[in-house]
């Protein structure tokens, strides 16, 4: 069932039969600035432990917001809640920081239809959210077999660029002979969404579907998110290794990982932990199944008996926060390796930058405002699932987030959108400081959407000609929609003009911004910056954020200002009487 759904690290050049090694990122060692670094591991790979949000170099107060934010899509939002219950994790670095489970694992019986709501089962038999609650992670388990397919990249069973069917002869006809692993693992096969495998009779007819389809557009030509294409690389996991996915799961991550709420069709005495999904009947679902509970809510998982190379995997919060910063470590947990740190650098490497929007690595999707909200960045990579559940990973600053809902108990339609995800992930972002880069403060800009917010500079004499802005500036914005400006002002009415300015980062060139304006992703890093002003008798500077209805960034944080000229300054924000004609509207002074 497919989900709704600043270019990235430029993609690797890969030979057809080997990974391109070298040139590894060291993902848990990049913190957002160096004074908000997590705690270091000597090993690199730090193992997970609860602990208070200062020890994960978080800040608390945007943590207990989360939680708030998260419980108030338990009510109508607009007309139905979000989700009848959800547990929420989030962390950096090796601590967990926040796991808390909100309303109702299992609330509704059926739902109605004639008058669209939900049946209630009596209280007693109602049950709660619990932080071990398993949940059907639908499309995020699409992860699990990406990197099932990345490892037998590593043994050399599989080739990136090999084509699918040197693995599966039968797969090459109907115009898919060209279609590759990598087209699988990024969503370039051309293949449609999905197609309704539950109507074929037999297992073997459903296989046969999927081998006879074609693909509505050649391979590499265009992306569309499709189920097909990881059922498709199932059937050439299963081929290469002679063993089913649910035993490659199995062996070769849970086991390893000891991730013991993890796995395909769970057992029927882990119903009580589970979440419940979807009174599934037509005409909103493909097949009439009544409640479904402790088993795969998706119609094609089902019909391959629960395991599937688009979805089946039931798992809880801390296995897949396991999972993350396995990731995060390059590979390893403990004591444990279940893939090389190359690749998950691939992983996490934007293949799919000719479709810009689309940022995909291997398995992974990357830099989506989407649902990763403000944690959005060109590394930044998750997966969501049509049952409401999400992983989020943002190695920049080393922070994870797992938002496990069940949106579609009772029904699918009372949810639409992402907004419990974003609204999480916006709140994680914000925990993770920005320390000024010098003094005490700096201005923030805040991160709220549909808004302007203005800090303006008192008139000031630059007739001169020779006078110069100069300050650090801080931006992490939704790219292209939400812009930070530097606009000019005159006596003589005609209005804000930008004025163009100069950034530069720590070991990089300068980096002219013609218009006026940044906007996206700058690293999260501080930037010194200057601008020759306009010559003017009284000229007025300001700083002047915006930002769309939908999605944010970080925000922008600007440092101490300073206007000067050969012969002295014009303003110093240092001095007091000059930072009290500073006029600020929308902007805070922040510590974090």
């Amino acid at each position: 069932m497919a989900d709704d759904g600043a270019r990235g690290i430029t993609r690797r050049r890969l030979g057809a039969g080997t990974l391109a090694l070298g040139g590894a990122l060291a993902f848990a060692a990049l913190p957002a600035d160096p004074a908000s670094a997590a705690a270091p591991y000597p090993d690199g790979r730090p193992t997970l432990r609860y602990g208070p949000a200062h020890r994960a170099g978080l800040l608390s107060a945007p943590l207990r917001q989360l939680v708030t934010d998260a419980e108030a899509f338990l009510a109508p939002s607009p007309a139905h809640p979000w989700y009848a219950g959800a547990v929420l994790l989030a962390g950096r670095g090796g601590t967990v920081a926040l796991h808390q489970p909100i309303g109702m694992a299992v609330r509704y019986r059926a739902y109605d239809e004639k008058t669209d709501s939900g049946v209630e089962f009596p209280p007693d038999q109602q049950i709660p959210m619990a932080e071990d609650t398993v949940f059907d992670l639908a499309s995020v388990s699409k992860l699990f077999t990406s990197i099932l397919a990345v490892q037998q990249i590593e043994r050399g069973r599989l080739a990136l660029e090999g084509a699918v069917a040197t693995y599966l002869p039968e797969f090459g006809r109907a115009g898919k002979q060209d279609m590759t692993i990598r087209h699988l693992l990024t969503h370039t096969s051309g293949f449609r969404a999905w197609i309704p495998l539950y109507d074929a009779p037999t297992h073997e007819e459903k296989v046969r579907l999927v081998l006879d389809e074609a693909p509505t557009a050649p391979p590499g030509t265009v992306y569309r998110y499709s189920d097909l294409n990881l059922i498709s690389l199932q059937l050439v996991l299963e081929e290469v290794t002679g063993r089913r996915l649910d035993v490659l799961l199995r062996e070769e991550i849970t086991g390893p990982l000891d991730l013991r709420s993890t796995r395909y069709n769970p057992p029927a005495s882990w119903r009580s932990r589970i979440a419940a999904t979807e009174d599934a009947r037509r005409p909103w679902s493909g097949l009439d199944r009544g409640l479904v509970w402790g088993e795969v809510h998706d119609e094609n998982a089902h019909s391959l008996g629960g395991v599937a190379g688009h979805a089946g995997v039931f798992s809880d919060a801390w296995d897949l926060a396991v999972l993350g910063r396995t990731l995060l470590n390059g590979g390893a947990y403990g004591r444990a390796r279940i893939l090389a740190r190359e690749s998950v650098e691939l992983m996490f490497t934007d293949f799919n930058t000719a479709f810009p929007g689309d940022e995909h690595g291997l398995g992974f999707e990357l830099h989506q405002h989407w649902y990763m909200g403000a944690m959005a960045t060109p590394r930044t990579a998750g997966h969501t699932g049509f049952t409401g559940t999400s992983l989020v990973l943002d190695p920049t600053t080393d922070s994870f987030l797992v938002v496990l809902g069940n949106s579609v108990h009772p029904v699918r339609s009372w949810r639409s959108g992402s907004a419990p995800r974003v609204a999480a992930a916006n709140r994680l972002a914000r925990a993770v400081p920005v320390r000024p880069a010098r003094g005490r403060t700096a201005w923030f800009s805040g991160m709220a959407s549909s808004a302007t917010a203005t800090l303006t500079l008192p008139a000031l004499d630059t007739s001169s000609g020779a006078a110069r802005l100069r300050c650090p500036l801080w931006w992490d914005t939704e790219p292209g929609a939400d812009a930070l400006a530097l606009e000019a002002g005159t006596e003589d009415g005609a209005g804000w003009r930008p004025v163009p300015f100069t950034t530069v980062r720590r070991g990089a060139e300068p980096e002219p911004h013609p218009s006026g304006t940044a906007t996206g992703w700058s690293g999260r890093v501080w930037h010194e910056l200057t601008a020759v002003l306009p010559a003017a008798r009284a000229l007025t500077l300001r700083w002047r954020y915006t930002t769309d209805r939908l999605y944010v960034g970080r925000g922008a944080y600007v440092g101490t200002l300073r206007v000067e000229t050969p012969g002295g300054r014009l303003f110093d924000e240092r001095r007091p009487a000059d930072a009290a004609r500073l006029r600020a509207e929308g902007w805070t002074r922040s510590a974090d």
